[in-house]
């Protein structure tokens, strides 16, 4: 095969599913929940740590679901999410979140944001995005969201995750 099309494609892994998740789990990110309200007023949310901004002009955010998920026809076909940012001390609607699916609203505060979607209070930031656009790569979906609004306390101590744990910051 001539060199040329060798590089024009990836070799096969030299490494297991577990490896790989392994090697990931080092990367240390912080918490967030995705909410949204479907097309009939249901809600939905769920913990993800796969957020990552793109670009500021215009203010664009990404985040990414499995195929999979319980979650994806509503978050798919919605026009609006969120992406809240949490907190050190939200570490419990991190795990509630990340549970299963018909327990995570029972007793959660929260408030529509300016164009629908459910806001949770006491994150150290929060995206109010427009649904701009999807990707599928692989056994995931990739939610690209431009930001309509955003709010922020500096100063808050995020809620991170690192090696499947949960930790706060400590400035060096």
């Amino acid at each position: 095969m001539p060199i040329t099309s060798l590089l024009n494609q990836a070799a096969p892994p030299e490494f297991s599913r577990l490896q790989f998740r392994q090697a990931l789990s080092l990367f240390a990110t912080g918490v967030t929940i995705i909410t949204a309200r479907g097309v009939h007023g249901e809600l939905v949310g769920l913990t993800a740590n796969s957020f990552s901004s793109v670009s500021l002009e215009p203010p664009l955010v990404l985040w990414s679901l499995k195929l999979a998920s319980s979650a994806m026809n509503v978050l798919a076909p919605a026009s609006h999410y969120a992406i809240n940012i949490l907190g050190a001390d939200q570490q419990a609607l991190a795990e509630r979140f990340a549970g299963p699916q018909e327990q995570r609203w029972t007793g959660v505060a929260h408030e529509p944001g300016a164009c629908g979607a459910p806001v949770l209070p006491g994150c150290v930031a929060v995206f109010e995005c427009f649904n701009r656009s999807q990707y599928q790569e692989g056994d995931h979906v990739i939610f690209v969201g431009e930001v309509e609004r955003c709010t922020s306390r500096p100063g808050e101590p995020p809620l991170l995750f690192h090696g499947g744990k949960f930790y706060t910051e400590h400035p060096l």
